[in-house]
């Protein structure tokens, strides 16, 4: 693995940690300011709003930069918004906080994996890209339980001053092992909204908001799944959480080789698989040892399709792929804001806790209509291409002839 593969992944690292840590901090947080936990919960929609904004936004305004140094910008946004967290007086100020460590999450993505493909020679772009992502899921695993601890010893001001000393080496790393390459003639405002034109752009970033969807519909409600539905002590949510993030590490690392391979039929995979596996978990919760598996295939299956969609997006985007690639996780942050209240409002009408996991197998069913329409209709494109290719062929030898 190229040093520089390593700098993205530390950076997707802290990332990782501090997007998902406040939900286990929200507690501390609250009787700290003098909130309910609710309120605090604005934190988690803070950092989402900040994301979706950021990811279009910051991309544009580094178009015409070398991705290196937008690179190095966008973490130390990131720097700032975690110390501007750290420090936050109140609760006013610690929603600011949030918001600009989100601004550069979108952006960072999809410019890292663009400069990911950069690094790797042709044909394992897919390994390259899931390299980073492995960032995110690893967050999840390590980063967020210590994290979690360290801020319940300590106070929750003591995570961000740590998340904000991972993204200090983050920017370090980029600055050094990053390599420098001049902004290309091609690498313009203009062919980076043109991109948005290309219609499988288009059904590329609708099949990330409907597909990962179903996958946030189940997985923000797992804590009260595990309490309510499992039988198990509070204690052990953390364990359950840290189970489904090893499903997302197996599913990223596996969909590294796999998107190399043959992407468009890993997307299919992992959304026909996570139908399944929901529909699967709302009948078997109530057994503790197989809704343990569930909980991993949930993260195992849908995270293999993270990789792939980013590539197939950059592929469709051809020469113009910065911001049709930080779009896509926009997309998947949208697909988390609109998953939880989907996953929410069938719980709150009144059909149980599980219910949410029937929400997540239509979201995930519907994403796979979505994919296998795209797929269509790139194969017709394709073969009216082929045809148009030979035929223009023929006649430039029969010209020869004549």
């Amino acid at each position: 693995m190229p040093l520089a593969l390593l700098a993205l992944t530390i950076s997707a690292f802290g990332i990782g940690t501090t997007e998902f840590v406040i939900m286990g901090l929200l507690p501390d947080v609250a009787a700290d300011l003098h909130i309910t936990v609710p309120t605090a919960g604005n934190l988690v929609s803070s950092y989402a709003l900040g994301v979706v904004i950021g990811a279009p936004l910051l991309a544009v305004v580094g178009v015409r930069m070398p991705r290196k140094w937008l690179l190095v910008m966008l973490m130390g946004i990131f720097v700032a918004g975690n110390l501007l967290s750290a420090l936050a007086p109140d609760f006013g100020r610690l929603m600011a906080g949030r918001f600009i460590s989100g601004l550069p999450h979108g952006a960072f993505f999809g410019a890292g994996s663009v400069v990911a493909t950069r690094l790797v020679r042709k044909g394992r772009e897919g390994r390259a890209v899931a390299t980073i992502l492995l960032g995110l899921t690893l967050a999840n695993i390590v980063g967020v339980p210590a994290a979690t601890l360290l801020g319940q010893d300590l106070g929750w001001r003591a995570t961000f001053l740590v998340v904000t000393g991972i993204g200090v080496v983050a920017v370090a790393a980029l600055a050094a092992l990053i390599p420098y390459e001049p902004v290309q003639p091609q690498q313009s405002l203009r062919r980076e909204l043109r991109a948005f034109r290309n219609r499988q752009v288009l059904l590329g970033l609708a099949t990330a908001i409907f597909g990962f969807a179903g996958v946030f519909a189940t997985y923000a409600y797992l804590a009260s799944i595990t309490t309510q539905v499992m039988g198990l002590g509070e204690s052990s949510v953390m364990w359950v959480l840290a189970l489904c993030g090893v499903g997302m590490t197996i599913g990223v690392a596996a969909a590294g080789p796999l998107t190399d391979r043959a992407a468009r039929p890993t997307v299919h995979a992992s959304l026909g698989g996570l139908a399944v596996v929901l529909v699967a978990f709302s009948f078997t919760a109530h057994i503790v040892w197989l809704a343990l598996i569930m909980v991993v295939l949930l993260g195992a299956v849908g995270f293999l399709m993270t990789a792939p969609l980013q590539m197939m997006v950059i592929r469709s985007a051809s020469d113009a792929p910065t911001l049709s690639a930080a779009s896509n996780h926009s997309a998947f942050n949208l697909a988390n804001a609109g998953g939880v209240w989907l996953g929410g409002a069938a719980i709150a009408s009144g059909q149980g806790w599980m219910s949410c996991a029937v929400i997540g197998a239509v979201l995930a069913v519907v994403g796979l209509v979505v994919a296998l329409v795209a797929g269509f209709l790139d194969r017709g494109d394709r073969r009216r291409t082929g045809l148009a290719t030979g035929e223009a062929a023929s006649v430039s030898l029969a010209d020869a002839h004549r």
